[in-house]
């Protein structure tokens, strides 16, 4: 094992002293339990993705109820996020994952005794809300045990779980739902996640963290989960349940407003805030937050609308919708094992996020042009090079600015970063589902009106109420009338991440290109204690800033590591 190596996997684990590198071994062991949870997570939000649109049918809800199904699981993380990476600050980090880990599996068993879409809603907002903690904590507590220099070779590793639980999660919601009926998908993750919380009792041994007097941000927490939930609930429902030009509407944005206002003032004003704004002071942290958004969109909208995608203008069963989505996975695990990796023995980071950028562009030009007669051919390979670009650019953009950050801030930094992302992808998904809601009703009224009068009156009666209809039980000539007007429509949808892509292109390019620390955080704080809190450069090891006065290690805009400033 290398010098840095050994360096950057420094933890306590039993049979460790401080100080002492850890094996390769002993750190795959400290993440088996992490990934195992993140696995749970992840099977238990992707085996119902196929059967959603059965799902939402079943329990008799039109467009908009599916949209909020999704939107209220990423509205809960999106708004929990923060609050669980700023508790990661201040509280045992891993009681806070195995927390998280039963909120989230006990709102995906509740989800399945769902008797119409409003419960169904409530419970994913539970899911969601473990959601958040998962998806924080889990970066959180990797980079407390690895380098950022070395955190690529094992961000392959999350990379590839991410991939086996977002491949195998459909496919096997696919098969679950034709053989035994869609309820059991949300019962299939509640004997590993219990196996997943025993196991990080087990494996994974995080050093004590000091004890002091902790201040929570209640105020804060109030104001900017009202902000961010008005927001995005007047983001799902303008356009369907009332017109975006109307009362309704501009006194939603109106509260939404004042709230974030006061939510500023707030976190100006507070002793332990729960998104410190001095974080926006580093350049890394801005641009990334920025480039996190469109992520978002990208990463969320996809697998969202592309079910739909599969099987309403398709014909697909969910089975074979999974099978479909299968080359987007797939970009995403190639290119995320092995550019981590190449990250990893390089150093070099910033050439492979922009590469992936500009593939990230490229997949949404060409998904643009979907129409329900599209080769799956094509549609395979426009997948592959948008997961590609996702594969490239999610895990790094976390990286990078755990690489900027004060040691104290780790957890907040880590989670504001996770939360912009889940914010981008819960406003898109919620634009682009009223987009396509729009879309798709008036695509069916221009092709209904050339039917024959008898199928017009066929289609009022099954297309009438906006309900999601199930097209391999629609009359002929319906059918072919739904699949055009949801292939166009999605197409036409994604054509809105095209402006999206290219503001991550910009700020990915903008990116100080700052050296890889060689220190895991848990080495950074052994280092603060023992050189009287002081912080030394990623890249020299020189002790730079003194942490008792400044939060946050500020990166010059033209230069590395060495000209970092407080």
């Amino acid at each position: 094992m290398s010098r840095a190596s050994r360096r950057s996997t420094t933890s306590v684990s039993p049979g460790i002293a401080p100080g002492e590198p850890m094996s390769h071994r002993q750190v795959l062991e400290s993440l088996s339990g992490l990934l195992l949870g993140m696995f749970v997570s992840i099977l238990a939000g992707t085996v119902v993705a196929t059967s959603l649109p059965l799902i939402v049918s079943d329990l008799q809800g039109d467009q908009t109820a599916y949209t909020w199904v999704v939107t209220a699981t990423l509205l809960a993380t999106t708004v929990s996020t923060p609050i669980w990476g700023k508790f990661a600050d201040l509280f045992n980090r891993k009681l806070l994952i195995q927390l998280a880990l039963v909120v989230f599996v006990l709102g995906s068993a509740l989800a399945g005794f769902a008797q119409n879409t409003d419960t169904l809603i409530v419970f994913r907002i539970m899911q969601g809300l473990g959601g958040g903690g998962l998806a924080a904590l889990s970066q959180i507590i990797m980079a407390d045990i690895i380098s950022p220099r070395e955190r690529g070779r094992y961000a392959g590793l999350f990379g590839a779980v991410m991939a086996l639980g977002t491949i195998g999660g459909p496919l096997l919601g696919g098969v679950v739902t034709d053989a035994f009926g869609w309820r059991w998908n949300f019962f299939i993750a509640l004997p590993v996640a219990v196996v997943a919380i025993i196991l990080l009792q087990l494996t994974l041994h995080l050093p004590e963290r000091v004890k002091r007097v902790v201040s929570i941000d209640y105020l804060g927490i109030v104001l900017i989960s009202a902000g961010v939930s008005l927001l995005l609930i007047w983001v799902t429902l303008a356009g369907n349940s009332f017109a975006w030009a109307s009362l309704p509407s501009f006194a939603m944005v109106f509260g939404a407003v004042i709230a974030l206002i006061a939510a500023v003032i707030v976190e100006f004003k507070a002793k332990e805030p729960i998104i410190p704004l001095d974080l926006f002071k580093n350049r890394t942290v801005t641009l990334a937050v920025i480039a996190s958004l469109s992520v978002g969109v990208a990463m969320f909208g996809t697998s969202v609308f592309l079910s739909q995608y599969m099987q309403l203008a398709r014909g697909a069963t969910p089975t074979e919708s999974g099978l479909l989505t299968i080359p987007m996975m797939g970009g995403l695990l190639i290119s995320s094992t092995f550019f981590g990796n190449l990250i990893s023995r390089t150093g070099t980071w910033k050439a492979i996020m922009v590469s992936g950028s500009v593939l990230v562009l490229a997949g949404s030009l060409l998904l643009g042009s979907l129409r329900y007669d599209t080769s799956l051919v094509f549609v395979g390979i426009f997948m592959f090079i948008l997961g590609a670009g996702v594969g490239m650019i999610m895990q790094n953009l976390v990286l990078v600015v755990q690489n900027t950050v004060d040691i104290s801030n780790l957890g907040v930094a880590t989670s504001t970063v996770t939360f912009f992302r889940s914010l981008g992808g819960t406003v898109g998904v919620a634009v682009m589902g009223s987009v396509l809601g729009t879309l798709v009703a008036q695509y069916i009224r221009d092709g209904t009106a050339t039917l024959s009068p008898a199928n017009q009156l066929a289609a009022m009666q099954t297309l009438g109420d906006g309900t999601i209809p199930q097209v391999s039980s629609l009359p002929a000539a319906l059918r072919v009338v739904v699949e055009s007007a949801y292939g166009t429509g999605v197409g036409n949808v994604f054509l809105l991440m095209v402006p999206l892509a290219v503001i991550t292109l910009v700020t990915i390019a903008l990116l100080p290109n700052i050296p890889l620390d060689t220190r895991s955080g848990i080495d950074r704080e052994r280092e603060l204690s023992e050189t009287g809190g002081q912080a030394a450069s990623p890249a020299t090891g020189q002790m730079l800033v003194d942490v008792s006065t400044a939060s946050v290690a500020l990166p010059s805009s033209e230069s590395g590591a060495d000209r970092i400033r407080s």
